[in-house]
């Protein structure tokens, strides 16, 4: 599939905010509205727009605590990263689960109220999957940056993978 200067800017615009109207990404654009509205689908079907979200203020929903954990499994369990995977998955806490190369396996975000939050979901949760060998914890202090636009070049069309 090629995608041109226009599907980019729409890619572009819609990362920034996936709440625009029809009407206002069309002008944004520079299409109307109904050609503007079949791109969209188009890259929707392509799976290129795979969902739309909105940005949520964790702070004022009492979520202020965010930590990262780098984990290693342990390899002499038969299915371990199944098994650890099934069970991160089953816990709200953890909002991103990376698997790396170098000394840890995977590496987790959770997001949680609180340090005895924290605590309880190490105490009552993780240390509880056996697969995990070894845990190592880095808490954020804050957000420096975190951009939903993907390092692209959006002036350059450009062949995508289907």
């Amino acid at each position: 599939m090629k995608i041109d200067k226009i599907d980019l800017k729409i890619l572009r615009e819609l990362q920034e905010n996936s709440k625009i109207t029809n009407i206002e990404l069309s002008k944004k654009v520079g299409l109307s509205a109904a050609p503007t509205l079949g791109r969209v689908q188009k890259l929707e079907k392509a799976g290129l727009l795979q969902s739309y979200h909105a940005q949520v203020n964790k702070e004022m929903l009492g979520l202020g605590f965010s930590a990262l954990i780098q984990v290693s499994l342990t390899r002499q369990i038969s299915n371990a990263m199944q098994n650890f995977i099934a069970q991160i998955n089953e816990l709200d806490s953890v909002v991103e689960c990376y698997q790396l190369t170098g000394n840890f396996d995977y590496q987790l975000k959770v997001v949680v109220p609180d340090i005895p939050a924290f605590d309880k979901l190490i105490t009552e949760n993780l240390s509880k999957i056996e697969e995990i060998r070894q845990m190592q914890t880095m808490v954020v202090l804050s957000t420096v940056k975190s951009s939903p636009i993907l390092p692209i070049d959006y002036n350059k069309p450009m062949k995508v993978n289907e």
